[in-house]
């Protein structure tokens, strides 16, 4: 026997209520989930960045120095801390760092960034201190003997405080080099002022001490050399910044 047309409208009016029961519950779930794998992606970024420090103080154990932000060498080869490449952008192998790491690949990833890479790296996200844990060559100049070198070991006492390694960012992606708001290099500011940190994670931005710990800081700081051209045009400012508008966040002395 078939059903009334009553009921059936009846059927409908509950499945309707029952899809929008669902729709609402689905439109409240759908912002957590996210909000979850957001944390989940952070707290990867997080294990990567400690075991990036873990294998540059077992770097420093051999070589008694922190392994180079960049030096060259002749034939055009460029030795980052993290790859090893040629000027014309050919991949060699990975660099000095991972030879102390058991894994070179994923780790150097920061999963919350998609973008393009600034030299020829697979894996890119993370920056490297620069301006004063990181020694660094010019291309002029190949070999270990021309770097800048960075603050030697034995000045090193503010280990808690000091920015190592963190998520790169500027206002045309990534970078690997990280660079004090000071600019102690004597750079081009639009240089120092590329080399700030992405605050990605849901406008938090990740940091690898020197001392081993990761911590999240969620304020960017604009530097104390700021032009509003330097903010908007080369920084990406609010979205990328620099841990402190001096140099208290990354000189270790």
């Amino acid at each position: 026997m078939s059903a009334s047309p009553a009921h059936r409208a009846l059927t409908m009016v509950e499945l309707m209520v029952v899809l929008a029961a669902l729709a609402l519950l689905l439109g409240l779930l759908l912002p957590t989930l996210s909000i979850v794998s957001a944390a989940g992606r952070s707290t990867q970024c997080r294990s990567n960045l400690r075991q990036m420090a873990l294998a540059a103080h077992t770097y420093t154990m051999v070589y008694a120095v922190y392994p180079a932000a960049i030096r060259y060498e002749d034939g055009g080869i460029q030795v980052a801390w993290d790859w090893v490449t040629t000027f014309a952008g050919e991949l060699i192998s990975p660099g000095p760092l991972w030879g102390f790491s058991n894994d070179p690949g994923q780790v150097q990833q920061c999963p919350d960034y998609q973008g393009e890479t600034n030299f020829a790296d697979p894996f890119t996200g993370y920056n490297y201190n620069t301006s004063f844990i990181g020694a660094e060559g010019t291309p002029a100049t190949p070999g270990w003997e021309d770097l800048r070198w960075g603050v030697p070991l034995g000045q090193h006492r503010r280990t808690v405080q000091t920015t190592m390694f963190g998520d790169g960012g500027w206002a045309g992606g990534t970078n690997k080099f990280m660079r004090a708001p000071m600019n102690s290099e004597g750079y081009a500011l639009n240089v120092i002022y590329a080399g700030g940190q992405a605050f990605r994670h849901q406008r938090s931005t990740n940091v690898a001490y020197l001392d081993g710990h990761v911590d999240s800081v969620q304020k960017p700081y604009a530097g104390a050399l700021a032009t509003e051209s330097l903010l908007e045009d080369t920084m990406g400012y609010p979205e990328n910044g620099f841990l402190s508008d001096d140099d208290s966040a990354y000189d270790p002395r």
